[in-house]
């Protein structure tokens, strides 16, 4: 049997928000049909979920570490079939839905050695008693994924909150639920995970407002836009909720005067066109020293020429189809309200359907649309800068904070050039586009609120510290 056979995709109650087609973006074809969430399913599945979580927290560290374990195993014995979903759901290449696959895997067993982490520290005290701080779960966790690296986005949250004693409710995007929801509920129920502890309810945004709102959930790990995530983070303000924001970026890729250009432009490419453009740490702003950038715009669009673009599932290709019409529609505008306003089209600017071939822009300034916004999707827009002090200058401008790239022959020049551009993750002689589920993860700005996914931070994220205090009889107080 396959693990995911649609029979068994709904652990609890039958949802009640109606049904909709899984879409394959390459061929319009659908590929299965699934039940939606509505915000009256939250409230009762939150119920199963804090029920469940209660006993939960109190099983064993070595019970939650083994199972974590054998729930990564699972990503690789079913790879083949998890691959096939990644690739025709989300348009990822083959690729790229390994990259998912490995990191899921790493995510689950990283979450694992969680399990067994110091749960908190012996304080001194005034008084005469033992006083000391355990970590305690949070009870129930709600995780709000995107359709972009489905599978990653939303396993990062799902697995540290479980491993640490929560339950979870998914809202994963409706258009990539099976890859990003209903895969890892399948696979959790495969390892051997207790019912009720995570409930996946795909839906549109108002079921995800219900899950924010949700008393019974006490932490929100939300990644997405940043328009949606301001609206996330105002409703979970009203609720006093703590709450992860993971947002949307305009990532710099700075190519320093001394940097070779071809090794520059492999990682331009890169980061630019990886998945379409469609990942928050895109390269969306090529920074190139002056006295390269003409032959670095050349050697780009000669790259983005040689790209081919096609169904990931049938033929081999190094881009896939956008996730959808509105996407295209949002790509190709941003492009054509930059040529519009002075930039140069030197490569791309077209599409087929929803393949959208790779696109370089040069002369862009800051009125550019493409250059100045979030494009997500396979845009280049590349400018000039004359001395290390405007390429801080420009890395630096417009709200985002998130991933930053510089390409350089001193190293120990790009490091300190890097501590002086405020983002979340910084890569010297890399691009922009990296993601591993040891390092912690998040932006600042616009980006995101400065909470982070990884590593050790995952503590932080979906534990509660709590204080206690010990005394072997009651103590003598004034009155």
């Amino acid at each position: 049997m396959p693990l995911l056979d649609p029979t068994l995709w709904q652990d609890g109650p039958t949802l009640t928000g109606g049904t909709a087609p899984v879409v394959e973006p390459a061929t319009g074809q659908t590929l299965a049909t699934i039940d939606l969430a509505a915000p009256a399913d939250v409230a009762e599945t939150a119920v199963r979920a804090r029920a469940a979580q209660r006993q939960w927290a109190r099983a064993a560290h070595l019970e939650r570490a083994a199972l974590l374990r054998r729930a990564g195993d699972l990503f690789a014995t079913h790879s083949e079939e998890l691959r096939d979903w990644l690739v025709r759901e989300s348009g990822s290449i083959p690729g790229k839905a390994d990259f998912e696959l490995h990191v899921a895997a790493q995510e689950c067993y990283e979450a694992a050695a969680l399990a067994s982490r110091p749960a908190g520290q012996v304080l001194p005290s005034e008084a005469p008693r033992l006083s000391f701080t355990r970590r305690e779960p949070v009870g129930v966790v709600g995780v709000v994924a995107p359709f972009n690296a489905p599978l990653i986005l939303s396993i990062r949250s799902v697995a540290p909150a479980l491993a640490l004693g929560n339950a979870v409710l998914l809202k994963p995007d409706r258009r990539t639920a099976v890859c990003g929801g209903l895969a890892l509920a399948a696979v959790f129920a495969a390892a051997g995970l207790p019912g009720g502890l995570l409930h996946v309810l795909p839906g549109g945004a108002e079921t995800g407002a219900a899950v924010v709102a949700d008393p019974l959930v006490r932490v929100v790990s939300f990644t997405g836009s940043t328009a949606s995530g301001r609206a996330v983070g105002e409703l979970a303000g009203r609720h006093l909720k703590r709450t992860h924001l993971e947002l949307g970026g305009n990532s710099a890729l700075v190519v320093l005067r001394d940097a070779d250009v071809e090794a520059a432009v492999a990682q331009a490419s890169w980061g630019s066109f990886f998945h379409q453009g469609q990942i928050c740490m895109t390269t969306g702003r090529h920074l190139v020293h002056t006295s390269l950038h003409d032959e670095f715009v050349e050697r780009l669009a000669a790259r983005a020429e040689e790209l081919a673009v096609g169904d990931p599932y049938r033929e081999r290709v190094h881009l896939g189809p956008l996730i959808d019409r509105s996407q295209l529609e949002r790509v190709h505008g941003l492009v054509e309200a930059s040529t519009a306003r002075g930039a140069k089209l030197l490569a791309g600017g077209t599409h087929r359907d929803l393949f959208y071939r790779p696109t370089v822009l040069a002369g862009v300034g800051d009125d550019s649309p493409a250059y100045a916004q979030e494009v997500f999707g396979p845009v280049a827009p590349v400018r000039s800068f004359a001395t290390d002090e405007e390429a801080v200058e420009l890395a630096s401008a417009g709200p985002y904070g998130l991933s930053l790239g510089i390409v350089t022959g001193d190293a120990a020049r790009g490091l300190d050039l890097a501590g002086r551009i405020p983002v979340g993750i910084a890569h010297v002689n890399d691009q922009t586009v990296n993601d591993e589920a040891v390092a912690p993860f998040g932006g600042v700005g616009a980006s995101g609120t400065g909470a982070r996914f990884g590593g050790d931070a995952n503590l932080d994220a979906f534990t509660e510290l709590r204080w206690t205090t010990l005394r072997a009889t009651p103590g003598g107080h004034p009155f």
